[in-house]
């Protein structure tokens, strides 16, 4: 079981779910965990549970929302009939310190920084690496639309001081208004289809895809292709 974190207080809902959803394609079981303070994935997947705390299946991908830690989340799969907590992928939704340290994020672990470059989005985001006591490596994935160098000159700068290791590649992802009516048809319609999406947008979600998996070019293609006839 591997955990990975999408940090930052930029959007990271939907990016989510197309990567999870390719995961499951191939095969993984995949569980979404969302600590985030608005808890989006709460108003936009669909499901018939009201609780406070809850996990839905859609498309394959479970989802828990409003747990405050790992522990929690198993106690509630217990008492489900015929449930275990047997995921390939544990994939943590966070935005803030205490989501970064009550699911016990650790120095292996695979963590993306998620931001667009609002000044609102790069300091509140950044926020979470305030305490870390050690050097963790993190990879940037910057939404944008001129994908300026000064634009990550800016973010390097004001990570100064934090124990940060950037990795050397960085993942854009582009402000497209296709991309944005293909994400909000699909909430309305309760699916999830990337049809109608950038190439640069899939292309963004394939490369996290592989970082997360280690899966061959391929095996990707073709998960992405079983997708696309959705």
């Amino acid at each position: 079981m591997e955990k990975i974190a999408f940090i930052g207080s930029y959007d990271k809902t939907d990016m989510i779910t197309y990567v999870a959803r390719l995961l499951t394609i191939m095969g993984k079981n995949v569980l979404i965990i969302d600590s985030t303070a608005l808890q989006k994935t709460r108003y936009i997947i669909p499901t018939m549970q009201a609780e406070k705390q809850y996990i839905t299946t859609f498309d394959r991908i479970d989802i828990a929302i409003g747990f405050e830690n790992i522990e929690q989340i198993k106690d509630y799969k217990k008492n489900e009939e015929n449930s275990d907590f047997n995921y390939d992928y544990i994939i943590v939704d966070i935005d803030s310190y205490r989501g970064y340290h009550n699911f016990n994020i650790k120095t292996e672990d695979k963590k993306f920084f998620v931001t667009s470059f609002d000044i609102y989005c790069l300091r509140r985001g950044l926020q979470v690496f305030r305490k870390l006591e050690s050097v963790t490596p993190v990879t940037k994935v910057l939404f944008t639309k001129d994908m300026l160098a000064a634009e990550d000159e800016y973010l390097n700068y004001i990570s100064r001081g934090l124990k940060i290791k950037w990795s050397s590649d960085i993942i854009y992802f582009p402000f497209e208004g296709g991309d944005q009516s293909t994400i909000f048809a699909n909430q309305r319609t309760g699916k999830i289809r990337i049809k109608g999406l950038s190439s640069q947008y899939i292309d963004g979600v394939t490369y996290i895809v592989g970082e997360i998996s280690n899966e061959k070019p391929g095996a990707i293609r073709k998960a992405l292709k079983i997708l696309e006839r959705n």
